[in-house]
Formats: structure tokens, C-alpha cells, sequence
């Protein structure tokens, strides 16, 4: 797997256990509703992280790591922010509540896309090496 969909499984993973266990995201009534309000979270989150990259290519120490966490969870707040308003003008039944629940929905996305980035080295992707 490369580094891009490591990433955009770890976005996937992370807006799915944000909509899951935050008491303040509502993805809706049931069914249909439920995935297309996770479809619209996840392709703001994937698109937007795939074009503002914010985070490593490789593994990289923990001191690193952290820097790119904390830049990562600023972008992540944003995006959830956007997504708070997104969701009712999109007419999807995505709802964010408060600062508290879009910071901690940021806190889980962003450790999920860095954990999925550094679950394997970028080199040995099964990729053919160039000489």
C-alpha cells in the first residue's frame, strides 16, 4: 500500500470512529443516511489532506512526529469545522456540535492518518525500485 493510501485509510478509520464515539457528531437517523454522511466527512478530509499535506512520507522519531501531530490537528479542526457547516448545506444529516467535539474529532483523525502512515517504511511497497 503507498504512502497516499495509507493515509486516506487512516482518514477513513478516523472519521469513522470520530462519528462513532463523539456524542456531538450525529451522522444521522439510520442506514443510507449514515453512509452518506460518512462519505461526505471522509472525501472532505481526504481531499483536503491529500492537497495540504501536513505529515511524514517515511517513519520519523517521535519529536517529529509530534510536530507534525499538533500542525495535523490544526488543519484536522478546520476541516471538521468546515464540516460543521458542510454537512446541513451539503443536506447530508452530518452534525458537529461545539469547539470541544470538532477538537476532539480532529485529535482522533489526525492520530489515525499518522498511526496508518507509520504502520509500514514507504520503501518496500511492493514497488519496483528505480535505478
Amino acid at each position: 500500500m503507498t504512502d497516499q493510501g495509507r493515509r486516506k485509510l487512516g482518514a477513513l478509520v478516523g472519521v469513522c470512529l470520530a462519528g462513532g464515539l463523539l456524542p456531538g457528531v450525529t451522522l444521522g437517523p439510520e442506514g443510507v443516511d449514515v453512509m452518506y454522511s460518512i462519505a461526505v466527512a471522509f472525501l472532505a478530509v481526504a481531499l483536503i489532506t491529500q492537497l495540504v499535506f501536513i505529515g511524514p512520507s517515511a517513519r520519523v522519531g517521535a519529536p517529529v512526529l509530534l510536530a507534525f501531530g499538533a500542525a495535523g490537528v490544526v488543519q484536522d479542526a478546520l476541516i471538521w469545522w468546515l464540516l460543521s457547516w458542510l454537512g446541513e448545506a451539503a443536506g447530508a444529516e452530518l452534525r458537529v456540535e461545539g469547539i470541544a467535539t470538532i477538537l476532539l474529532a480532529a485529535l482522533i483523525t489526525r492520530v489515525s492518518i499518522l498511526v496508518a502512515s507509520q504502520l509500514a517504511p514507504s520503501q518496500g511497497d511492493g514497488e519496483p525500485a528505480t535505478s
